[in-house]
């Protein structure tokens, strides 16, 4: 149980008991949870905001992302919801957007034929150069690399045998076959 969810149970009960015959006094924690929203991390950014801004920045990924704006997205001052979105994933909120301009990037770069600038274009990076310098600090290797790579292996996957099929591969039988065949043949002579 979180602990919104235990923390508005509590409250149920005492409100449950304060409403019940005979009883005079009230309870002394009427006062609601001020976040209803369970966070993973205590003093960390709620997982419905964390939700809330992820969605934004997928959605912005083309576009200049700046703090400003993520923190008015969840209605924080721009230090606020930083410190507050690192305590909650790990990484700061420029970390996390990098990470998810490359991981679209790999999707791009994998299933298209687009150059490399337009990639860097349609993930928000505003030039080819800054975008294969971050790609290969992230991943290893250049975007080129990668593509060449990720298309050897779809080839290798296209050029690859096929597993045979157990519907064309005879029955092999059991013990108990050979044995009632033994039995079958051995009379039979």
């Amino acid at each position: 149980m979180t602990t919104a969810s235990a923390c508005n149970a509590t409250l149920s009960r005492r409100l449950l008991l304060a409403d019940a015959p005979g009883d005079t006094e009230a309870p002394r924690d009427t006062e609601a949870p001020r976040d209803t929203e369970a966070p993973g991390v205590i003093g960390a950014l709620p997982e419905g905001r964390l939700r809330r801004v992820a969605a934004h920045i997928d959605r912005n990924l083309d576009r200049n992302l700046r703090l400003v704006d993520l923190g008015a997205v969840v209605h924080m001052s721009p230090y606020h919801f930083a410190r507050l979105f690192k305590k909650a994933t790990g990484q700061s909120p420029h970390r996390f957007i990098l990470l998810r301009r490359i991981a679209v990037a790999t999707a791009l770069l994998a299933d298209s034929t687009s150059s490399i600038g337009s990639v860097a274009r349609s993930v928000g990076f505003t030039t080819a150069s800054h975008f294969t310098t971050t790609f290969r600090r992230l991943t290893g290797v250049t975007p080129t690399a990668y593509r060449r790579g990720h298309a050897l292996d779809a080839i290798a996957a296209d050029m690859a045998p096929a597993a045979p099929s157990t519907a064309t591969l005879p029955a092999i039988p059991s013990s108990e076959d050979q044995s009632r065949t033994a039995s079958t043949t051995g009379s039979a002579n």
